[in-house]
């Protein structure tokens, strides 16, 4: 992986995060970078050289856009209008192996974990000789470079592997992508993992994350950090992707038990105040400190479900009830048509200063959380619970105030919690990988506007797999292409 996998320096870049998240990120009054084959000497370096970690998380061709839109923009959810090129080839199923979104995602998630490695390498040497405060801030510092790590091999195993879980059915000996535990060298051969093989990494990450969390009595308490609710929240997603229904089940819970978030937003107005930009958003565990000083700008996923003309499709818009609060923030554009819709913004319209390039990205939020309950509770027999937990965000409907108001029998019930995950999780870019997991026939490349028209209809997406950039296989370190991905897409 010589493009990507490399040795280097990771930059302290002061540029992050200086809205929220207190008078310095990461403690970075350091403008120098921390030469990582020899300067990672000291917790201190550690300290600093962490944010290049979330400098690489934050990027616009990670979690800042590419990494987390691809799970939105290909779905039944999002409309393009056709007005500009951007994100068409990937909305309308004609990616190539040069696909730019996809080789970002790969190198992107590359520097995240390959960045993590190396401070939970330095964490290690340094932990035996360290004093107690300095163990306490290597301690913080490893419990975010292995959830910042697990985050990155989830999301680009969801992206360049097959689901490991589809309605039962278990695909955890496809091919993933290369995992390692530690540093890859440059020049190295490297192989890529099963998909399995990558979720018990992820899983191992994770669970290591909470034990330095708990050794150094906590997390920084600033949503803009990875913490330990978030990274609860982590593990509910990724059991429910396995479905290791009573493990999501109990993570969810613990999420939701230390995140701190009693209540969400029930009146229209509460519910758009959620999106006026940083910590505004109460029921988040994890967010990305985007705002008007340091953002995407052009590029930014407020840009994209605005003037880049990405808006919610016609067949989301009609699953929402005339008493849901969450149509607040469904408002269209001043130049918008019916048959040509441009998009306000919705969760990136940034309510504040009505700049939809200052919003930001919330990564691990409560609501995931009851509705991950409610999924397992069902698959597990148990509708009651599943009821109640989905009530706390279904009610977010005024017309729904009790369990009564929910499906009775179980097929019902599991067909309204999707739904509920469409109306409550767009934009977050969870949607490609439930419609892969559930396994229904899909409905992909929304068409003709305002009618509810799609170019493709029963579309097998649970064996939906994106290529390896060509890039990757060209260096000829050992990455090989997934055969047969391009019959995997719909025709």
């Amino acid at each position: 992986m010589k493009k990507y996998i490399f040795k280097g320096v990771i930059a302290a870049m002061l540029c992050l995060g200086m809205g929220s998240c207190g008078n310095s990120f990461l403690d970075t009054d350091y403008y120098r970078g921390i030469d990582v084959d020899g300067g990672l000497n000291s917790a201190q370096n550690v300290n600093v050289a962490l944010t290049g970690v979330y400098n690489a998380l934050f990027n616009r061709y990670f979690s800042g856009n590419y990494a987390t839109m691809i799970g939105d923009i290909p779905t039944d959810l999002s409309y393009w209008n056709g007005l500009t090129g951007h994100w068409d080839g990937m909305y309308r199923y004609s990616v190539t192996t040069t696909d730019l979104y996809l080789e970002y995602i790969w190198e992107y998630g590359y520097k995240v974990s390959d960045y993590s490695s190396r401070i939970i390498k330095a964490g290690n040497d340094l932990y035996g000789s360290a004093n107690d405060a300095d163990k306490a801030t290597l301690d913080v510092c490893m419990a975010e470079a292995y959830a910042l790590r697990a985050y990155a091999y989830l999301n680009m195993t969801n992206v360049f592997g097959h689901q490991i879980k589809v309605n039962g059915k278990d695909f955890s000996g496809n091919v993933g992508i290369v995992i390692s535990e530690e540093p890859i060298p440059a020049l190295t051969n490297v192989e890529r993992a099963t998909v399995g093989q990558c979720y018990s990494q992820i899983l191992s990450d994770l669970n290591n994350s909470l034990a330095h969390f708990d050794k150094a009595g906590g997390d920084r308490d600033d949503k803009c950090y990875i913490g330990k609710a978030a990274v609860e929240g982590l593990l509910a997603r990724v059991n429910l992707y396995m479905e290791n229904w009573q493990e999501a089940k109990n993570w969810a819970t613990k999420a939701i038990a230390d995140g701190g978030v009693t209540k969400l937003a029930y009146t229209k107005e509460a519910y758009k105040a959620l999106y006026n930009g940083g910590a505004s958003n109460t029921e988040s565990y994890f967010f990305l400190d985007i705002n008007s000083s340091q953002n995407w700008s052009a590029n930014s996923c407020g840009t994209l479900w605005t003037t880049y003309n990405f808006s919610p499709s016609p067949k989301l818009q009609a699953m929402y009830g005339e008493q849901d609060v969450r149509t607040v923030i469904m408002d269209m554009g001043a130049t918008s048509t019916a048959t040509v819709p441009v998009y306000a913004g919705g969760k990136f319209h940034h309510y504040t200063s009505g700049n939809a390039a200052y919003a930001t990205n919330y990564l691990v939020n409560a609501p995931e959380m009851h509705l991950i309950l409610a999924e397992a509770n069902l698959k597990l027999n148990q509708l009651d619970a599943a009821k109640n937990a989905l009530l706390v965000v279904a009610k977010r409907n005024l017309a729904i105030t009790s369990t009564a108001d929910l499906p009775a029998d179980a097929a019902a019930l599991y067909a309204f919690i999707k739904d509920e995950r469409a109306r409550e999780l767009f934009q977050e870019g969870l949607r490609l990988w439930d419609l892969r997991r559930w396994g229904d026939p899909a409905q992909v490349e929304a068409i003709e506007a305002p009618n509810v028209k799609f170019t493709y209809n029963n579309y097998n997406i649970s064996d939906l797999v994106y290529p390896i950039p060509e890039s990757e296989i060209n260096s000829n370190w050992g990455v090989k292409q997934t055969e047969g991905w391009s019959s995997t897409f719909p025709k």
